[in-house]
């Protein structure tokens, strides 16, 4: 899988740019703030309908416009797809694929799949618990696009419960029963929905694991070995084998599982108005050998997990038989020696790799490829392929 060509308008700094991008490597160089980083976010746009830098689109579009426009020619496996976002403020976002209209935007997802490493992603080990979830529902995304609508589910009935939550909460404490008997419909509808995301992030752990511990063995041997592991609100309520390679967690039991820890914890949910049992509420634990990662681990440790969790998405997406578009934003000027020769020997065995860069020397010889020199508001074409 490959972008063969990107072209953005109003999209953050850019006016507008139009790029062929080339297999291997393709590496953009400039100054920072001359929005680099910017084109290899509208790619990342274009996989996730999401960006690595900030939770909303407002910031995406430039300046005083109404909206942007991220178009990418997509080529996999000899077929080429082109996809089209508008993002535009206060409405919804629309999105064309060869040309026509589709019912929905998530509807793009899985057309391209990308694997980003960025310095924000050390907020993956030293950040909150929402951050390693955003990370387990992004990737899940990637491999069954799906799960999008799953998420977004999810999401909708956990916000009304909430609300119910909150309403019932202030009722009982007036003296008031409150509408308990909709707050049971509301607990099977978060219960089905939680039991398919928990089901599917704790299918999506037990594959990748291995492939984070190889990964993080591979940068940092000197180090402990890591680990990551799942952990739910519902604590053992669901067989332990759940979480081990090849293992498949049962929807039924999850679900059973989720609503008798809402029966349980009712009286804690309507005094605090929030729901206190569910995947919004659960954990990616990473730890080195028995210690957790965040608050243990050292700066070079830390930036070696964070490596080892896209490094281990990169393997798990490849070895789905779809190798996903590998994209390094100003990171090598972040590593040391032994971090950065691995993160370039990955790098040059990709179909494709996007690599941004302050000054030329901060890329490793390995990624010969495709050159671009990024200032002023243009990007130009330097080198060879």
């Amino acid at each position: 899988m490959r972008v063969r060509h990107l072209q953005v308008t109003d999209f953050r700094s850019w006016e507008h740019a139009d790029l062929e991008l080339e297999p291997g490597a393709n590496v953009l160089v400039g100054r920072n703030g001359q929005g680099k980083t910017n084109l290899v976010e509208a790619v990342g746009y274009a996989a996730t309908l999401g960006s690595h830098r900030v939770a909303v689109d407002l910031p995406l579009i430039r300046h005083g416009c109404p909206r942007a426009i991220v178009r990418l020619a997509v080529v996999n496996e000899g077929r080429e797809l082109t996809i089209e976002l508008e993002i535009t403020a206060g409405k919804a976002n629309r999105a064309r694929v060869n040309r026509a209209p589709v019912p929905k935007t998530r509807d793009v997802l899985g057309i391209l799949r990308t694997v980003l490493f960025a310095p924000e992603d050390l907020a993956l080990v030293r950040g909150d618990p929402g951050e390693r979830r955003r990370f387990l529902d992004e990737l899940l995304v990637l491999r069954a696009p799906r799960y999008a609508g799953v998420r977004a589910d999810y999401e909708r009935v956990l916000r009304q419960r909430n609300a119910l939550l909150k309403s019932s909460g202030h009722a009982r404490r007036a003296g008031a029963k409150g509408d308990i008997g909709t707050l049971d419909v509301w607990d099977g509808h978060l219960a089905r929905h939680g039991a398919e995301l928990l089901g599917a992030r704790l299918d999506l752990v037990a594959d990748l694991a291995d492939h984070v511990t190889s990964a993080y063995a591979g940068v940092a041997p000197e180090s402990r070995p890591a680990r990551i592991r799942y952990r739910s609100g519902i604590g053992d309520s669901f067989p332990p084998d759940y979480g081990t390679p090849g293992s498949r967690a049962d929807r039924e039991v999850l679900q059973d599982a989720l609503l008798a820890a809402m029966v349980a914890g009712r009286d804690a949910e309507l005094e605090r108005g929030v729901s206190l049992v569910g995947p919004h509420r659960d954990e990616l634990e990473l730890t080195l050998a028995d210690f957790a990662a965040k608050g243990y681990a050292s700066h070079g440790e830390s930036w070696s997990f964070a490596l080892a969790l896209r490094l281990g998405s990169y393997e798990l997406l490849r070895s789905d038989g779809n190798e996903p578009v590998l994209v390094l934003d100003d990171v090598f000027a972040e590593l040391d020696r032994r971090r950065r020769a691995r993160l370039a020997e990955v790098a040059s065995n990709a179909e494709q790799v996007l690599v941004t860069a302050a000054v030329e020397e901060d890329v490793p010889d390995e990624l010969a490829g495709a050159r671009f020199v990024v200032s002023n508001g243009e990007v130009s074409r330097v080198g060879p392929a």
